[in-house]
């Protein structure tokens, strides 16, 4: 079998329930046909029930996808989110660390980035500086879909090393984007394709809001703003996008060839369907880590699965190493695990534990299997998410010795990672002030 093609397809706070194929209701509660062209790909490949974010906020996921490991043994991905300024030598991904994009194309691969980096600014750090042959998007956490700025209102559109202007509503461009790189691309030579969306993530504007871009000053945190139709619009948008992606596949006769996962970087936020969890974005309950993820690949996935198997964003970069035949640095060894025995077997789930830590309310997870450990501000939790997916009853009282043997467990882990820094920040990118908050 050649080599595949990979596309790695990022949504930015997207909800679990958010696509169709895993529930999405409009604002009357009846389904919602938001994503046909990912629903499809769903129904062409794989659906995973227990797909976990590494992070419950976008730059700490991004650290550990493109690096394969936890991403706290980076000091950049303590801050929650990364919120660096330009100059900024310390935050950031460092260029001599081996990525997914470095490791394949060392290996032959040809590497883009398009969409979103939010792993440090220039001129320290960089897409092309750690593995991506070619780079077209912005460097910060968001961008206004029409102005095409950063959350400061700085111009933050990249095509390569250079700024650059283009009109246009900023999904269409990155999903044009993408099908022109495609397009360029050699039969002999196979591709890693980085499709990081900013969709849904705030300002909410489809592509008729210019209007509202423009009374927004070009981006703000538009908290007065949006709606859950607009929201699901903007999904939509991004579902278009995709579906170019996936047909200029077919044109080019690549998509039997091509590992094609689409999952987002943390759980969703305001306008976000995360049913049947609670908690979002920021949150270490499973409304803010467990996201939608679906995998297609016609030359070795079956159609119409779903597996329950849980798993880590990380795990896609051995999982991509593992399908391209690429061997991790040594000196740099995975903490993900592939994931491509499930393609052959979806029921195929080995024992492990998958973790979290945040100092934003100084949470603490552990997932083992069916259960879960918690602890949020010093309160801790024993949760079974398969029988309690919405985390209301805590068992700690019924099971202490599972409660100390997953506390001990988590200890343990986290004893073998660099501490978080005392100086980390927590910069909340939107106001809770006026969100229902989560009850433990």
């Amino acid at each position: 079998m050649p080599r595949p093609n990979l596309i790695f397809i990022l949504a930015d706070d997207i909800g679990y329930a958010d696509l169709g194929c895993c529930g999405a209701r409009d604002a009357q509660n009846r389904p919602a046909d938001v994503s046909p062209r990912l629903d499809r790909m769903a129904a062409e490949g794989l659906r995973f029930t227990r797909g976990y974010a590494n992070s419950a906020v976008c730059s700490p996921t991004r650290f550990a996808l493109i690096t394969g490991r936890w991403q706290y043994r980076l000091r950049g991905a303590a801050e929650e989110p990364l919120a660096s300024a330009h100059g900024d030598k310390v935050l950031g991904l460092p260029p001599a660390h081996p990525t997914l994009p470095s490791l394949l194309r060392d290996a032959g691969y040809a590497t883009a980035l398009v969409g979103k980096w939010h792993l440090g600014y220039p001129p320290h750090f960089g897409p092309r500086m750690s593995g991506y042959e070619s780079f077209y998007g912005f460097h910060a956490g968001g961008a206004d879909y029409f102005a095409h700025c950063d959350p400061r209102g700085r111009p933050d559109f990249w095509e390569n090393e250079t700024a650059i202007e283009e009109d246009g509503y900023l999904t269409d461009l990155l999903s044009r984007r993408a099908v022109r790189f495609i397009e360029q691309q050699s039969a002999d030579r196979p591709f890693l394709l980085s499709l990081h969306y900013s969709a849904p993530h705030w300002p909410w504007l489809t592509r008729d809001d210019r209007a509202e871009s423009q009374r927004i000053g070009g981006f703000g945190k538009h908290t007065d703003g949006g709606s859950l139709e607009t929201y699901q619009r903007m999904i939509h948008h991004m579902d278009e996008g995709i579906g170019w992606v996936l047909d200029a596949l077919e044109r080019q006769g690549l998509a039997d060839d091509t590992l094609v996962v689409f999952t987002s970087d943390n759980g969703g936020e305001r306008f976000s369907n995360n049913w049947p969890f609670v908690g979002q974005k920021m949150d270490l309950l499973e409304g803010g880590i467990r996201v939608p993820l679906v995998a297609r690949w016609p030359a070795r996935i079956a159609p119409g699965g779903v597996t329950d198997t849980p798993n880590l964003t990380m795990d896609w970069t051995a999982s991509f190493l593992d399908a391209a035949g690429v061997a991790a640095d040594p000196d740099h060894p995975l903490d993900g695990r592939s994931l491509l025995p499930l393609f052959d077997d979806p029921q195929w789930n080995p024992a492990r534990d998958l973790c979290w830590r945040m100092k934003h309310r100084e949470q603490r997870a552990l997932v083992r299997g069916r259960w879960k450990y918690l602890q949020v501000e010093g309160i801790e939790y024993l949760f079974d998410v398969v029988a309690d997916p919405r985390e209301r009853a805590n068992l700690r009282d019924r099971e202490p010795g599972r409660l100390a043997e997953l506390r001990s467990a988590w200890q343990a882990w986290d004893a073998g990672l660099p501490p978080v820094p005392p100086e980390a920040k927590v910069s909340l990118v939107f106001s809770r002030q006026d969100l229902p908050q989560a009850s433990y």
